[in-house]
């Protein structure tokens, strides 16, 4: 019987030691991130750099556009500054997990699906699901049904794909792994129509001088917030307070209106 007590007592203690351990595992986990990059002194960010008004290269060959201005300052506010990491999409949350970067802060859409893999961030946009065209075919597509028959692209696994396939049937989809010969291929006639973000489409049409255009309205709301690996909820939390900070101090929508004329931030 005494043999029985001390071998429980034992048990006991080794499930003690176990869920200390596990305790400090999970903290360590969500305390380390935050504390390297406030040690290393930079935010390691993945973006596309080929999409704009979101990040783009400017004539000078720098990285530019809402995007890396946001990615600025919520690196200022996490008291570092931010290392941009072009990326292509299809790559990108690959480079999350192996991290290689930090963040993500690339027009992330926040879907049930992902946050099974990733935390987000409170949302820095609000847009849509938005139909493209060339210039004169306005009159085809007004509704997603419309896009039945219709040769449609999208970027490789992008939530603009998986809406598509989730919603519409009888879609020839065409996937994508770089913007500009999705572009091309819709301006040459290739594809009928692609599906992009709202506020790209109305950049888009301003920048490509009328030879595409908006059709219908946005197909869907969409939230866009920065995607985190697991398990850092220090990091979330500060990057959720930075974002909270910058709608209370104007700094969303003075970087919003600067990129799209108006406040697309709530």
């Amino acid at each position: 019987m005494k043999l029985a007590l001390l071998g429980r007592q034992a048990l006991m203690g080794v499930m003690a030691v176990a869920l200390v351990a596990g305790m400090s595992v999970k903290s360590f986990a969500d305390e380390g991130l935050l504390n390297k990059i406030k040690e290393r002194g930079t935010l390691l960010v993945g973006l596309e750099g080929t999409y704009p008004p979101f990040s783009f290269q400017g004539d000078d060959g720098k990285l530019t556009g809402f995007e890396v201005d946001f990615a600025e300052a919520l690196a200022k506010h996490l008291g570092v500054k931010a290392s941009l990491k072009p990326t292509k999409w299809d790559g990108m949350l690959a480079s999350l997990d192996a991290k290689r970067i930090d963040v993500v802060i690339n027009q992330v859409t926040i879907s049930d699906i992902r946050k099974k893999k990733y935390d987000f961030s409170t949302p820095y946009t609000i847009s849509g699901v938005q139909a493209l065209v060339k210039k004169g075919n306005e009159g085809t597509i007004k509704t997603a049904a419309d896009l039945q028959g219709k040769k449609v692209g999208v970027g490789l696994g992008t939530n603009y794909e998986e809406w598509l396939r989730q919603h519409v049937q009888g879609v020839d989809i065409r996937t994508y792994d770089d913007d500009p010969t999705k572009y091309q291929d819709l301006r040459v006639g290739r594809i009928d129509a692609i599906l992009v973000d709202r506020l790209a489409a109305l950049d888009l049409v301003k920048k490509t001088k009328g030879t595409l255009a908006v059709t219908g309205d946005a197909f869907s709301r969409q939230e866009s917030g920065v995607a985190l690996r697991k398990g850092n909820e220090d990091l979330l939390k500060a990057v959720d307070n930075a974002i909270a900070e910058m709608h209370k101090d104007g700094t969303l929508k003075a970087l919003s209106e600067k990129w799209f004329g108006a406040d697309v931030t709530q």
